[in-house]
């Protein structure tokens, strides 16, 4: 087992990750790996992607759950769980405070401004976590042929991304990724 001081630096990183999130968790997915993968070196970028795999396979708040298994990873059960509720406690009392301040000034001229510049911010930082994700999981000429082809599919037809899950884990379950 690895010192408490190692949970305290994980829970700490990510209680601050989570309430500057805006658009969600995976806003900050990248940074969460450079922490874990990069900086502490806790896990390699095969097991995030793998753990972030799972997370997305799993139905449920797929976040929370992730950040539970890197957790789990760091520091076992009590890491899981500690991570878990570093993810969600934070933006939960800053959601509950900031929705009573914003009802209170629902008719005030900014909160038409503010809905505006959040929106571009949060399409753009979820798109940087997709492409964080995908730099690290494509370790060789397949996965980067299979993330440009699925990104290319998404992007010029209506095909449901569930499809392209499948095929992924299909050509996965097959070893030929």
């Amino acid at each position: 087992m690895r010192p408490p001081s190692i949970l305290a630096v994980l829970v700490a990183h990510l209680a601050v990750l989570s309430s500057i999130s805006f658009g969600g968790f995976p806003t900050v997915l990248p940074d969460v790996r450079a922490f874990v993968v990069l900086s502490q070196g806790w896990m390699t970028d095969t097991d995030f992607t793998h753990i972030f795999a799972m997370a997305q396979a799993i139905p449920g708040p797929n976040m929370i759950l992730m950040m539970g298994l890197v957790g789990w990873k760091i520091w076992g059960i009590s890491g899981a769980l500690a991570a878990a509720t570093a993810t969600f406690a934070p933006p939960c009392a800053i959601y509950f405070a900031a929705f009573r301040l914003w009802d209170r000034f629902r008719e005030a001229r900014w909160q038409r401004s503010v809905r505006a510049g959040l929106a571009p911010v949060t399409v753009g930082l979820v798109m940087a976590s997709g492409i964080v994700m995908a730099r690290a999981a494509d370790t060789g000429w397949a996965a980067v042929t299979l993330s440009v082809g699925a990104a290319v599919v998404l992007l010029t037809t209506r095909l449901s991304p569930i499809w392209l899950v499948v095929a992924g884990g299909a050509l996965g379950g097959l070893g030929l990724l």
